[in-house]
């Protein structure tokens, strides 16, 4: 039997830089993300616009089909109501304002990023939790 590495917090924060990092680099209110500046500088490099899109492309997929395999779709919307309900308290707690834009921008790629943190870090959480593994499907 191998030797599996722990998982901890330490590990999960990691997944969760790399997926915000994913996320912002992607869009961000700030104006400095692919979006921006696909949109904005036309005269730029199309071969490496291209080229940074599918990077970006290439990190999705890796992160959605991760979260997909492993929290199939009850476990996205476990997870997207549950962030739903904590952005609800701290708009309830008055700090955060609904009617900031830039605000709820920020709250929205956060939680996008957290949902695919946790979708692929969910194998090991879940192996850690229940010394359940989790492996994937071979046969049709």
């Amino acid at each position: 039997m191998t030797r599996r590495a722990p998982f901890g917090f330490p590990h999960f924060a990691i997944r969760w830089v790399a997926a915000l990092a994913l996320v912002l680099l992607t869009f961000n209110p700030l104006g400095w993300s692919y979006y921006h500046w696909v949109a904005e500088d036309q005269q730029g490099s199309v071969p490496l616009k291209i080229l940074a899109g599918i990077l970006l492309l290439i990190g999705y997929v890796i992160f959605i089909r991760a979260t997909w395999r492993s929290i199939k779709i009850w476990g996205i919307i476990l997870v997207v109501a549950l962030i739903a309900a904590l952005v609800w308290l701290i708009v309830d707690l008055g700090i955060l304002d609904v009617a900031n834009t830039g605000t709820m921008s920020w709250v929205i790629l956060i939680a996008l990023a957290t949902l695919m943190a946790i979708g692929i870090s969910w194998s090991h959480i879940r192996r850690r939790l229940t010394g359940q593994v989790d492996t994937d499907e071979l046969d049709p």
